[in-house]
């Protein structure tokens, strides 16, 4: 689509696009409370991991992530593919996302805006009581480890996913939850677009840094530029 003059879209692609979007959008919480449970297993529960985390037990919790994702951006479409649209159909947005879909409808969109705020809620509260649950557990256990250094690499074993649950949650939670009062087309594209970028990019780098080969990659590549 960047690369033509006319950008278009048609109404079905749009609605597929966005179906998409919410889909993966919603699998990655469960994804998150799934490493927090693996993580609770391994810290809480060692001696019975392999069995908690078998391969079948992994394919049915893979299975769950993609339903729970794809079912809520199911409601989401449903309710959209209902709506009317008339005059204006551009969007000033990078994508096509519900709020902006709601934003030019002229069909009443209180159904909607319902949904998406009790949905979006569910999907991304859920998943993180359940992360908060998890680590209570997770944190009473490395309290019982007398070592310090226990204690530390107990720790230093969810650092990483619980920098990824603050980024994706927090980035989630004003993209997907902003109050109908004050609604900007152009504030929201501004925070779609920091959602789409900034999680995916840091992620990586931030579940990477506990590997030793990153780091001493990093570590030279800082040492070449001290001496550039």
């Amino acid at each position: 689509n960047l690369l033509h003059q006319r950008q278009t879209i048609s109404y079905n692609q749009s609605l597929a696009q966005a179906f998409f979007l919410i889909g993966f959008a919603g699998c990655e919480p469960a994804l998150l409370a799934v490493m927090a449970y693996d993580r609770y297993a391994a810290i809480c529960q060692p001696l019975h991991y392999a069995h908690l985390m078998r391969s079948k037990v992994c394919i049915q919790l893979s299975v769950a992530i993609w339903l729970w994702g794809f079912l809520d951006s199911a409601i989401y479409i449903v309710l959209a593919s209902r709506l009317d649209f008339c005059g204006n159909h551009q969007i000033p947005h990078i994508f096509c996302d519900v709020p902006p879909l709601l934003k030019i409808a002229c069909s009443d969109t209180s159904v909607n805006e319902l949904a998406t705020h009790i949905t979006g809620t569910f999907v991304g509260l859920v998943p993180l009581l359940f992360i908060i649950l998890s680590y209570f557990y997770i944190l009473s256990s490395i309290q019982q480890i007398r070592s310090n250094t226990g204690r530390r690499k107990a720790f230093s074993t969810c650092a990483s996913h619980i920098a990824v649950v603050t980024l994706f949650v927090g980035n989630a939670f004003v993209n997907y939850n902003q109050p109908s009062a004050g609604y900007s087309l152009e504030i929201d594209a501004l925070i779609s677009t920091m959602f789409c970028i900034v999680p995916p990019m840091l992620t990586p780098l931030t579940c990477s840094l506990r590997n030793k080969e990153v780091k001493g990659a990093l570590r030279k590549v800082l040492s070449c530029w001290k001496t550039a």
